[in-house]
């Protein structure tokens, strides 16, 4: 069975679970398969990385981490209010990313 997530890359969320509650940031990646999605400035974990001639910067290195998909709601760019997400289709056929709140 296949999941249709309403939610794409450079889409702004809201974190509404987890220890970055109430944090906002635009999704850097989804990994539909996982369920996952990588926010930037949220959940961040410190990596550390070994001098190689091939690595730009090394030693402890901040790096934001996955977070799961339902911990975040979509924010409408026009109001900044956070909503969830529906899709309508238009008459030539293609679909319409729409806030459910907003109507819009």
């Amino acid at each position: 069975m296949s999941i249709k997530y309403r939610i794409k890359k450079g889409d702004e969320v809201l974190v509404i679970a987890g220890k970055d509650k109430g944090k906002k940031g635009n999704i850097i990646s989804v990994d539909k398969k996982n369920s996952r999605v990588i926010v930037e400035g949220v959940n961040i974990s410190k990596k550390h990385i070994k001098n190689t001639p091939n690595v730009t910067q090394s030693g402890i290195v901040d790096k934001e981490s996955p977070i799961n998909i339902s911990n975040v709601m979509f924010i409408d760019p026009e109001s900044s209010q956070s909503g969830r997400v529906s899709y309508e289709q238009l008459d030539s056929g293609k679909f319409n990313r729409i806030v459910r709140k907003s109507k819009k």
